[in-house]
Parts: C-alpha cells; sequence; structure tokens
C-alpha cells in the first residue's frame, strides 16, 4: 500500500492483536478471525505482501518465531502432571500420533497429490493439536472431566513433537532418496543428540542462576529469550533442523526443574509469545499468493481435508485406545475434536521454505494446504463440539462451582461453608502463604495469576460457574472479572466493594456485580473474622419465612447467599434483590454477641423458658481446640446435598 517495511510490519501486528482482541470480545477462535483479516490485506485486497515487502527477513523472522513458540510450549511439559495419565492418553499420545502420521501422510500423497517426501513431512506435523485452539473449545463446551483431560493434555503433549517429527522425517527422506550417505544420516542423530545436550545444559545454568539470585529480576525475561534464540541458532549452524530440539529440550527441562522464578517470568513470555502468534500468522495469510489460494478450493485438497476429518482422526483414536475403559460415546466426541492451530500453519511455512530450497516444487502447495486443514477444523470442531457434547452426554451438568481468587480467612471460611453444600468451590492467589488457611481447611486451592494465559493448562475451569474476585486490589479484581465477561458473563462475576478511603472515581474499568448485602470491602470482612464473627447457615421454613429472618436478623450482619433447595446458589448483591423461600437456606456472616443470643433464646423456649446461664451459654458457644464451628440448636445442618 505505502511500499514501506515499516508501515508492513507496524500493519501485521496492530492486525494481529486487533483479531485477539476481537475474537476475544466475541467468543470467537482466534486464529478464524486472524486468518480472514489476513486474507483480507492479503491475497484478496492486495494491501500488503509481507514476504514480497521483507525480502530476505521474512524466513528468519518465520523461524524465530517458531522456535520461541515451541520453547513456550515445552514449558507446559511437566512430569509431575504427565504422570497423572491414563491408559487412553498414553495411548493415543504415542500409538495413536503413530497410526495418525501415516493415515494422513497416504492421504496427502494419494489425495492432495504431494511426492511421498513432502507428504510424508507434512504428516507427521499434522498430528498437533494445539493447545490455545483446543483449551478455549474445552470451556465453551463444558466437558466431562475424562474426555476434557484426554483432549487437553493430547494438546499440550504432541504439540511441540509435531514439529520434531517432521524434522526426522525429513532427514530420513534424503536419506531413502540416497540425497545423504548413511555416514550423513548417523551424523544427523549425533548432531540432535548434542542438541539436546545443548538445551539440557543451558536450561540448568540459566534456571540455577534464576533460583541463585545472579540474574535481577528485570534482566530475567530478556536474558531467558536471548539465550533461547542463542542457543536455537548455534544448534541450527551446527546442523541445519536441530535447533528445534534444543529449545523444545531446554523448555521440558526448564518446565521439570520446579524452578520458583520461573513464574516471574511467565508474563513477558506469554506476551511475546502472543505478539508472534499474532504477527506471524498474520504474515503468512497475507503473504499467500492468489493462484496458491486457490487451490484450497481444488477437489484433491478438499479430499484430503475430508480424510482427515472423517478417517485418519477417528481411526487413529478408535484404533489406539482399545483395551481402554472409554466408551463409545468417548470415542466418536474424541475421535472428532482434533482443531489444528497456529503452530501447524506456523511450522508448515517454516518447512515449505527449507523444502523450496532443498528442490521439492510441491512444498508451495503446503501454506494453502495447511490453511484449509486449519480453517475447516477450527470452525467445524469450534462450532460443533458443544452441539455434540451435549448429543453425547459428555457436558458437565449446570452445577454452581465457585473459584474464588483471592486467599484470605475470609476467603478460606466462606469457600467451606461453599464446599458444605456439595458445590465445586477453588481458591487461587499468586501468594502461597495467603492460601495457607485454605489448606488447613483441605480446601482446592492453587498458587498462580488467573490472568495468565497458562492458567488454563494447569487448572480446569470447566465446573466453576461463578467467580469471586476478592483480592486486596480492587483494580485488580476490576480487571478480572473484565477478562472473564466472555467466558462466563457479567451476571456470573462478582468483586468485594471498593475500599473505603480510595477515589473510586478514578476506577473506569466496568468490573463485576459487587458482592453481598449490604456490599463490604475485603478489609472490613477480614476485619470482622479477626472480632470473631462467623459464617451461619438459616434455613427458611413456611413457619420461619424469609421475611421474619430479615426482620429478626443481626442488623451488622452480611448476607452472603442463598442455598436453594435444589443445591444451587445465588449471590447477594446491593443492587439485586433476592427472595428466599421455604426449603432454602441463607448464609451469612454474623458477630458471635448476636448468635450466643439466638442460642439463648432457643434454649429457653425448648426448656419452657427456664435455660442455661448466659455464661454457660458462652462457653458452649466456644470453638474447640481443632477450630470447629459451633452448631447452633435449631440451625440448619451444616451440610445440603
Amino acid at each position: 500500500m505505502f511500499d514501506s517495511l515499516l508501515f508492513d510490519l507496524m500493519l501485521v501486528i496492530l492486525i494481529g492483536m486487533l483479531s485477539q482482541w476481537i475474537a476475544w470480545k466475541y467468543r470467537m477462535p482466534a486464529i478464524v478471525v486472524m486468518s480472514i483479516v489476513g486474507l483480507l490485506v492479503g491475497p484478496i485486497f492486495d494491501l500488503i505482501n509481507p514476504k514480497e515487502s521483507m525480502g530476505d527477513l521474512f524466513s528468519p523472522i518465520i523461524t524465530f518465531a517458531v522456535a520461541i513458540i515451541l520453547f513456550e510450549g515445552s514449558l507446559n511439559l511437566d512430569v509431575r502432571e504427565i504422570k497423572g495419565f491414563s491408559k487412553p492418553v498414553g495411548r493415543i499420545v504415542t500409538f495413536g500420533a503413530f497410526i495418525a502420521w501415516i493415515a494422513g501422510s497416504l492421504a496427502a500423497h494419494f489425495l492432495a497429490g504431494l511426492s511421498w517426501e513432502v507428504a510424508f513431512i507434512i504428516g507427521g506435523l499434522f498430528i498437533v493439536t494445539g493447545p490455545t485452539v483446543i483449551l478455549p473449545l474445552l470451556r465453551q463446551a463444558k466437558l466431562k472431566p475424562r474426555p476434557a483431560a484426554i483432549l487437553k493434555w493430547e494438546g499440550i503433549v504432541v504439540d511441540p513433537f509435531g514439529a520434531l517429527l517432521a524434522v526426522f522425517a525429513f532427514e530420513f527422506i534424503k536419506f531413502i532418496n540416497s540425497e545423504v550417505t548413511l555416514k550423513s544420516l548417523l551424523l544427523f542423530f549425533a548432531a540432535s543428540a548434542f542438541a539436546v545436550f545443548l538445551g539440557w545444559i543451558a536450561a540448568l545454568l540459566i534456571g540455577n542462576s534464576f533460583e541463585r539470585g545472579a540474574i535481577p529480576e528485570f534482566l530475567k525475561a530478556p536474558i531467558l529469550f536471548v539465550i533461547v534464540l542463542f542457543i536455537f541458532v548455534l544448534s541450527d549452524e551446527i546442523m541445519h533442523e536441530t535447533g528445534l530440539l534444543a529449545v523444545t529440550a531446554m523448555g521440558m527441562k526448564m518446565a521439570n526443574m520446579r524452578l520458583t522464578t520461573l513464574n516471574d517470568v511467565r508474563h513477558f513470555k506469554e506476551n511475546i509469545s502472543v505478539l508472534l502468534i499474532s504477527g506471524i500468522f498474520v504474515m503468512l495469510t497475507a503473504s499467500l499468493d492468489p493462484e496458491i489460494l486457490l487451490e484450497i478450493t481444488n477437489p484433491s485438497i478438499i479430499l484430503y481435508v475430508l480424510a482427515m476429518l472423517f478417517i485418519v482422526r477417528p481411526l487413529s483414536v478408535w484404533i489406539s485406545t482399545i483395551g481402554t475403559e472409554l466408551n463409545v460415546r468417548e470415542k466418536l466426541l474424541i475421535g472428532w475434536i482434533a482443531p489444528r492451530g497456529i503452530v501447524a500453519l506456523t511450522v508448515s511455512g517454516y518447512f515449505a521454505t527449507i523444502l523450496l530450497e532443498n528442490g521439492y516444487e510441491d512444498a508451495e502447495l503446503l501454506t494453502a494446504l495447511t490453511f484449509a486443514l486449519v480453517l475447516s477444523t477450527v470452525v467445524l470442531h469450534g462450532f460443533s463440539i458443544g452441539f455434540i457434547a451435549k448429543k453425547l452426554n459428555l457436558t458437565t451438568t449446570d452445577e454452581s462451582g465457585v473459584s474464588i481468587i483471592g486467599g484470605s480467612r475470609f476467603s478460606a471460611a466462606l469457600a467451606q461453608s461453599i464446599k458444605e453444600t456439595g458445590n465445586e468451590v477453588l481458591l487461587i492467589d499468586e501468594s502461597w502463604a495467603a492460601l495457607s488457611e485454605a489448606r488447613k481447611l483441605g480446601l482446592n486451592s492453587y498458587v498462580g495469576d488467573i490472568l495468565s494465559e497458562q492458567i488454563e493448562y494447569h487448572i480446569d475451569l470447566t465446573p466453576y460457574r461463578y467467580m469471586l474476585s476478592m483480592t486486596k486490589s480492587d483494580i485488580y479484581n476490576a480487571h478480572v472479572c473484565a477478562d472473564f465477561v466472555p467466558d462466563l458473563g457479567r451476571d456470573h462475576l462478582f468483586q468485594t466493594a471498593f475500599h473505603v478511603g480510595k477515589d473510586i472515581e478514578t476506577f473506569t474499568i466496568s468490573g463485576g456485580q459487587t458482592l453481598f448485602q449490604p456490599s463490604i470491602s475485603i478489609y472490613s470482612l477480614e476485619e470482622r473474622m479477626h472480632a470473631g464473627h462467623v459464617i451461619r447457615k438459616t434455613l427458611i421454613t413456611k413457619q420461619y419465612s424469609y421475611t421474619q429472618y430479615l426482620r429478626e436478623r443481626d442488623d451488622k450482619s452480611i448476607l452472603l447467599y442463598i442455598l436453594r433447595e435444589d443445591g444451587s446458589i445465588e449471590f447477594f448483591t446491593p443492587k439485586r434483590e433476592l427472595q428466599a423461600v421455604a426449603g432454602d437456606a441463607i448464609i451469612a456472616l454474623t458477630s458471635p454477641a448476636k448468635t450466643i443470643e439466638r442460642v439463648k433464646e432457643r434454649l429457653d423456649v425448648e426448656n419452657g423458658g427456664s435455660g442455661l446461664p448466659y455464661e454457660k451459654i458462652e462457653e458452649l458457644f466456644t470453638e474447640d481446640t481443632n477450630g470447629n464451628r459451633p452448631t447452633i440448636p435449631g440451625d440448619a445442618p451444616q451440610s445440603k446435598k
């Protein structure tokens, strides 16, 4: 458009980030938005052509991006989490991946018309199902735990290995075609082993430097970024195509070193990954030749895509899971869902360049072929996973699970009361110490940042219908609620009231609904907990109505939520008037003095007016040495399922 490299670079990044925002805002797969926008500004309207404007820089940029993306993906391969694999997951990522490679390669050769060499390389690459695509789909569909876990971990484990499989397939094919000797092939394997060792050593050195404090905080992320690129280039200079092995090995080693400082660089790493993925995807789609783009409508490519969807994927899943505990319905769903993502397209662009340089002219079709498969799988699987999962009865019920952001004494007590209702509850905080009370109570907790993209790699947020943000940072609470609006909806997002004394007019972000009635800040809630206030449950009956409860309750008590007779819960807010009927229970934070008075009143009634002395009631009310809360005579039982 302006015939400027600087303008094209700026436009690529801008388009990529706008596409990511549109995808987040309207709950669409980011890869679909980026594909459409990239095609519009590239081959359709011919506004930019990054491949032409960048010239010799195009290939190195793609190469560096692939290195960073693979390193970032391998950082999620924590062996401690993989140890919990069930038999189906292990089968699918090993035997199933091998079947998918062979069957996909045959389809690429006989249906798409690719040469054997290119077909086997691309077949190895297409075993991947990227987690950046599959995780949003799982959250959207609300699958049951087993199929969701299998699809999630398949994407995480296989993601970095598809590229490595393509690398070894390329070298082996060159040997079969007598392009390299046996000595050269063995030399490549030796260089590969050295690349793995180099990545392992680099991870060890940089990890230990982080832990010893030898590198200051502000330099950790930039140094890690530079070291990854250096190791990639060094390995690739020693032997072409081994750089991918080195950065993958480096990422896997760091993932399993239990580094306490790894989270310190996670935000920077995520930001870089998002920028690279967005930019590279737009670069590749905008650089597609219009003639090559038209090849997507070629009947042979359409047949290939259909074969991958309806033959290769189901075949690999059904054969590899023979003898496992998976039922027919789960096999049907898993055999259908296999969206290829950004890694597949970026790495295919990387291999297309290498193959063309080595004289494989049909590699020119790789980007168009990959684009056709990626777009069709993301669209078809994205729009069908919820419908098919419901038809197969593989979705979770509409439970009232609650995730609580922010660890404190009050949040732990609130979580305990929710757990006693039979609903799932999870506490999340960036501080291990802040979750100490939750651990004492045996509650599910996770140390991490809820705003981190990586959190979904480690915990499943599907069972949690509500999110309560109750940290001591009001602006952080608002950001959490705003960030999860596309996923949960504003009706299911809550935050504690702004702390008195802060200039709340400076907060312009639209957060979640304000919690409790009357509204109260987390600071005030903590003060009440330290003053001895307790969370109590009161059952509403035909004899004891909700109106009577409101009339008799302590005017200083805080209404937290209503437990409905069916087990669901609804949170009180200042702007929402909830009504309770017989069978419901009111959960409130009340002062100990008012609680003792109610105990005395009930004992008086039950004993015909001659109740116990006040001091005796206070003694009975005192918590025991284990911190167990008192049971108030006549109140609702603590558990209601």
